[in-house]
């Protein structure tokens, strides 16, 4: 065989090889470019500028927003008319603040990527007997929340008067199960399920 056929020939097997490579990891061969677009970014989860300005405000509220999915993280919100009159006592600050976790992201918030997964009709129940002094009720059983639902009350409640003076809150749901204590972990923060607070 001639050097100029080898040579055409080892061309041709190493194409061969290439394209049975590809096919077998399941990849169809084209002659079109393919553009899939920029590799994937890290979730920033920045809190929209006006977030900055309404943390300043008489009437604003600390909340924590499901961030695109991955987490739950803290955005400053004016509050709505029907939320920003004063209120004192563990209940009513809890009223207060559920009700903003219940209202839509605004645009600022959502084209920061931010949303949440509290439910419309969520509301407290009356503490039971046997709960701590400090304990909330909610109206759905806790393991049956949405997810990140349970660390957007945890981490919005913690350090408020809805919350223990250790920056803990004790929340309990319908039925018969116990109250427990929970903490803003990150942990929590980044997948509810990882913690099961505890028992009081």
């Amino acid at each position: 065989m001639s050097t100029a056929r080898r040579r055409v020939a080892a061309a041709l097997g190493a194409v061969l090889t290439v394209t049975a490579s590809a096919s077998a990891c399941g990849i169809r061969a084209t002659s079109v470019p393919v553009d899939a677009g920029a590799a994937p970014s890290r979730v920033s989860c920045t809190a929209p500028s006006a977030s900055a300005s309404a943390g300043t405000s008489a009437d604003s509220v600390r909340l924590y927003l499901v961030c695109r999915g991955a987490q739950v993280s803290p955005v400053w919100r004016a509050a709505s008319a029907a939320s920003a009159a004063p209120v004192a006592g563990r209940l009513a600050t809890a009223d207060r603040l559920l009700a903003e976790l219940q209202r839509e992201p605004g645009p600022d918030e959502s084209s920061a990527g931010f949303a949440t997964t509290v439910p419309d009709d969520l509301k407290f129940i009356g503490r039971y007997r046997t709960d701590p002094a400090d304990a909330l009720r909610l109206s759905i059983p806790l393991d049956e929340l949405p997810p990140f639902a349970l660390a957007q009350l945890v981490c919005t409640f913690a350090g408020t008067a809805a919350g223990s003076t250790d920056d803990t809150v004790v929340l309990g749901g319908l039925g018969s199960a116990a109250p427990r204590r929970y903490s803003c972990t990150e942990d929590l923060r980044t997948n509810a399920s990882r913690t099961a607070g505890t028992a009081v």
